[in-house]
């Protein structure tokens, strides 16, 4: 087999040290690691630790955010929009190309920690690391894998010292496997031997576990699945038969999925559910124990945090700033100083705070978001657990404001700090009495007769002005009693991996054939797609605290919830449930791709032109026999030492 250079380490790349007195994982720069290092106990531990930061290279880096989820039926382009998003949303001129795309970030970031982990795991034993930590190494090998082959296609195993071995060589040329070697050689080995030696709680926190382990099992045997049943004739490259190396069918694939879940959520070590969905995502509960894994920021330090800039962010990684990418213009609302309605003046100012933050305003939800996949705003907490709905005054927080105590807004009526400035409206059941002539604010928000907030009703939501994503939200603890650094770091973990998921891939295997069981524990149900789903769905129906209301709500709607769940569960209920679920968390792309329902689902939608409020049909052009796959960086090809033709056969076929 040819060989492919890919570098030991990315040279920006931090490492952590494992300490043996310290609950988190802390972290030192290190520039570069030489093959020899990994010959030493201290540079196996730092190279395992290594793979911790190599997270935050991917998830929360804004342009790999764009492409999980533009381009599907959550997100498509905003006002500020660049090329970058319009070419992943596949409509309006964009055009993506091997030079464009920026699946670049998870192919130049997990080839390097997958040669990293080969090290460690070819090295641990002779250093005296214990099984659990090379267990370590070994989910980070098959985690990074298997993005890379839902991305992809098939990848090259040899990086250029043998399958699966630590690469020292500087050669530059490559071959890529099949998609049914990746998964049978790189993947399933790693985490199936990673699930016996990983421990069931994290030995510091974020640290991998049997659970994060079982539920990548159980993904990649879901996703294999699918691909082995290829129901709708999707192209593979490199071109390969649909058949399993193993010799098992697509339902024996579904059955893993299935019992492997299943064996998670009944035995599931320190981790669970939250109470409430509210709670998931509040940023003062971050790291609670729904989620498995994550890219972790801090705001305790900026060498922790990873070098970044805690005053200004300048949108790279390894900095989170994805949240500034589904962040409205909201800092454009204006309230008048004189009930006569002038001398008007910002009423609504950027502030680092989990509503707030920094607005590029590069990603706007489509209208379904909001008419269709949260439809019930009553019972199911998850719409007002995800998003900003309603935009609130906090003008005293500003020196040249501070001392003002109150406003005029939509008809001249009176409001004070923390009143409602402006209110995206749950339904269309007051729509009729919006005038959004009158109605202005600086953003062409609409006035209803009565009411002090401006408002815009789902229909009227445009590519500038919407609901902003709470659940990812900026938050920092160094505000004090002001508006702080919207413009630095985030400073919050970014969620890669929750125990809720267990779940749904349970309920998705379930429906694809997989022979199902009661389930015991703590989440006893019938074991069936409807009972999986239905724990899923209680939970979202308990409230605690309301973002649209701004106080505690405490409210049980469970019963209408599981109420409403359909007798029969099919596909496209699972993955309207994932998107209420999963809002905006980087998983509906994979999820699309997945089931091969991007087009029916995806295909057409639904926004309105910048500065209106009249919704508009967008058709994307999505090609099954090209787009199912992200092209091969173009800088990758350019690196390879071969032919053109070598080169071209390199590449996924339609870039």
């Amino acid at each position: 087999m040819k060989k492919i250079n890919i570098k030991v380490m990315m040279g920006a790349a931090f490492m952590l040290f494992l300490s043996a007195c310290s609950s988190i994982l802390e972290e030192q720069p290190r520039a570069t690691y030489e093959p020899g290092f990994f010959t030493t106990k201290e540079g196996v531990q730092s190279g395992l630790t290594s793979m911790y930061a190599h997270l935050r290279y991917i998830y929360g880096q804004g342009y790999y955010y764009n492409i999980t989820l533009t381009g599907t039926d959550e997100y498509t382009w905003a006002n500020s929009a660049d090329g970058n998003f319009k070419d992943a949303d596949m409509t309006s001129g964009g055009t993506m190309t091997p030079s464009t795309s920026r699946a670049d970030v998870v192919w130049n970031n997990a080839f390097p920690n997958i040669n990293t982990a080969s090290g460690v795991i070819e090295n641990a034993e002779a250093v005296g690391l214990v099984p659990s930590l090379i267990a370590e190494a070994r989910f980070f090998r098959a985690f990074d894998y298997f993005q890379l082959v839902q991305t992809f296609g098939g990848v090259p195993l040899d990086l250029g010292g043998g399958i699966l071995k630590f690469n020292k060589s500087t050669i530059r040329t490559s071959v890529r496997n099949t998609v049914p070697e990746v998964y049978t050689i790189g993947i399933f080995p790693d985490l199936k031997q990673a699930i016996t030696d990983l421990p069931d709680a994290p030995r510091i926190v974020g640290a991998a576990t049997k659970t994060v382990a079982r539920l990548y099992l159980a993904k990649a045997y879901l996703t294999y699945a699918w691909w082995l049943q290829n129901p709708n004739n999707v192209p593979t490259y490199p071109a390969s038969p649909r058949t399993d190396p193993d010799g098992h069918d697509a339902k024996w694939y579904f059955q893993q999925a299935y019992d492997i879940s299943i064996e998670a959520i009944v035995n599931p070590g320190t981790f669970g559910l939250q109470s409430t969905y509210y709670k998931v995502h509040l940023a003062q509960n971050d790291r609670n124990n729904e989620i498995l894994l994550f890219a972790d920021h801090t705001n305790a330090s900026e060498q922790y945090n990873g070098g970044i800039s805690f005053s200004y962010g300048n949108g790279e990684a390894p900095d989170n700033f994805a949240c500034w990418m589904v962040t409205p213009q909201m800092e454009n609302l204006r309230s008048a100083k004189k009930a006569d309605g002038t001398d008007v003046t910002g009423s609504v100012l950027r502030e680092a705070i989990q509503w707030g933050g920094r607005p590029w305003t590069r990603m706007a939800p489509t209208q379904g978001v909001f008419t269709k996949t949260f439809a019930d705003k009553t019972n199911d907490s998850r719409f007002d657990g995800t998003f900003t709905s309603v935009y609130r005054s906090n003008w005293n927080k500003q020196a040249s404001t501070a001392s003002i105590t109150t406003m005029y807004n939509a008809n001249k009526l009176p409001v004070g700090v923390g009143d409602a400035i402006l209110s995206f409206l749950p339904d269309e059941t007051l729509a009729g009495s919006i005038n959004y002539t009158t109605g202005k604010s600086n953003i062409g928000a609409g006035e209803i007769p009565g009411r002090a907030d401006y408002v815009i009703s789902p229909r009227g939501i445009n590519r500038q002005y919407f609901p902003g994503l709470w659940k990812i939200g900026t938050y920092r603890t160094d505000n004090g009693t002001g508006l702080g650094t919207p413009n630095g770091s985030t400073c919050r973990p970014f969620d890669i991996a929750k125990f809720s998921e267990l779940f749904f891939v349970a309920a998705e295997a379930a429906v694809m054939g997989a022979n199902t069981k009661a389930v015991t524990g703590t989440y006893a149900n019938d074991g069936t797609a409807r009972g999986l789903v239905n724990v899923i769905r209680a939970r979202a129906g308990k409230w605690s605290y309301s973002n649209a209301e701004n106080k505690v709500k405490v409210e049980d709607h469970s019963a209408e919830m599981i109420a409403a769940t359909p007798a029969t569960i099919d596909v496209n209920y699972i993955l309207a449930e994932r998107s209420r679920e999963f809002f905006g968390e980087g998983y509906r792309w994979f999820d699309l791709v997945r089931t091969q329902k991007w087009e029916e689902i995806a295909g057409t939608y639904e926004i309105a032109d910048t500065g209106t409020h009249t919704p508009k049909t967008f058709t994307r052009v999505i090609n099954k026999a090209v787009h199912y796959l992200r092209p091969i960086p173009q800088a990758q090809i350019d690196r390879l030492d071969m032919t053109t033709e070598e080169k071209a056969a390199y590449q996924n076929p339609g870039y």
